[in-house]
């Protein structure tokens, strides 16, 4: 077990009101799981994310990472936003990439940067656009430049925050493709938000069904289908189903 989350509560506060988000969360996480938190839309999926990665502060509970508790942002868990401006404009794709390997490690060269960048653009297919900026990049291209950076400097944990929801259906589906293969690869620990029931079968080899008003840990399902996975394949309707049955 690498990820230990224990009566999680979160509550957002205003001057006049007070809304219970999370409600005594409560799951673990094994070394090289790949599991997609899936839920209807407000159900604080986002924002248990953000808890793991501690952008924000839980009013009770704990999250212990290797049986030791975690209480600010580290580099051992990385997230990967949906939105399509989450890298440096000024910098390059392999800018970008370098950026916090240097930071993680000052000993390391800028030319050392860039030869690990560059190895981590080619596993998500992108070392031939290394000089090309942002703005010259398409949103999928991005999002892969974005997964590169955080690979970079090899996080304990990927957290995702619905990083293909914005896309169109094909580049969705490549880039479903291409995270599953870094994931095999590298046996990276993967913690994904999603509210597509079939991109989190896709994916997953556990889900999070999240239920919400308060957002609470609903159910745990393995999910063991063999890969590559297919819509029509024996089992995905089953899993489809008891998903949809729970939200």
């Amino acid at each position: 077990m690498i990820l230990e989350i224990n009566n999680l509560s979160k509550t957002f506060k205003g001057s006049t009101y007070k809304s219970l988000v999370l409600e005594d969360i409560n799951f673990n996480v094994d070394q090289g799981d790949f599991l997609c938190i899936l839920g209807p839309s407000g159900c604080g999926k986002s924002t248990l994310l953000k808890q793991i990665a501690c952008f924000d502060k839980a009013d009770s509970g704990t999250i212990l990472l290797n049986n030791k508790a975690v209480t600010v942002p580290e580099l051992n868990r990385v997230m990967v936003f949906q939105e399509f401006d989450q890298l440096f404009p000024w910098k390059t794709a392999i800018e970008n990439v370098a950026f916090p390997i240097r930071i993680k490690d000052k000993s390391i060269s800028k030319k050392e940067s860039y030869e690990i960048a560059n190895k981590y653009l080619s596993m998500v297919k992108l070392d031939t656009y290394g000089n090309y900026y942002p703005h010259e990049l398409s949103g999928g291209m991005k999002q892969r430049v974005a997964i590169a950076r955080a690979l970079s400097i090899n996080p304990q944990i990927l957290l995702m925050d619905e990083p293909f929801g914005s896309l169109d259906a094909q580049t969705r589906t490549t880039l479903q493709e291409m995270i599953v293969e870094i994931w095999e690869k590298t046996n990276i620990t993967i913690i994904f938000v999603t509210h597509d029931i079939h991109e989190a079968i896709l994916l997953s080899t556990k889900i999070l069904v999240m239920d919400k008003n308060p957002g609470r840990a609903k159910k745990i399902i393995e999910n063991n289908l063999p890969r590559p996975r297919m819509p029509m394949q024996p089992g995905f309707s089953r899993i489809y189903d008891e998903v949809y049955n729970l939200l």
